[in-house]
């Protein structure tokens, strides 16, 4: 079993930057994916970033160039740094996490945080 607990969320202004954290409890040792996921107000859960144990890095086409997954294994936390916000960013973010698959199919995660929210206002 694994627990993740995201942080960092918030509302800031278009332009602005957001640094997310996903801290994992539990059963890490093992997990070979790890990845960001979003969902905005009446749409579907979508991918934003993940990475795999070998630290290959894989983005949406939306937010490449402006955002950054990486992870500290020592602290068992997985970060995304967001830049250059807009307002089409606005959302929830979930992290999670899979012993065995590298996705953008959110069926493939296992574990799954409650979520933090970001609002990006114009």
């Amino acid at each position: 079993q694994v627990q993740l607990v995201e942080s960092g969320g918030g509302s800031v202004q278009a332009g602005g930057s957001l640094r997310l954290s996903c801290a994992s409890f539990g059963d890490t040792y093992s997990i070979y994916c790890m990845a960001w996921f979003r969902r905005a107000p009446g749409k579907v859960r979508e991918g934003v970033a993940r990475i795999s144990s070998d630290g290959s890095t894989t983005y949406a086409d939306s937010v490449k160039g402006r955002f950054t997954i990486s992870q500290d294994n020592a602290k068992n936390t997985l970060y995304l740094q967001m830049n250059s916000l807009k307002p089409e960013d606005t959302a929830m973010y979930y992290c999670a996490a899979d012993y065995s698959l590298c996705t953008w199919r959110v069926s493939t995660y296992a574990y799954w945080g409650q979520g933090t929210q970001v609002t990006v206002s114009s």
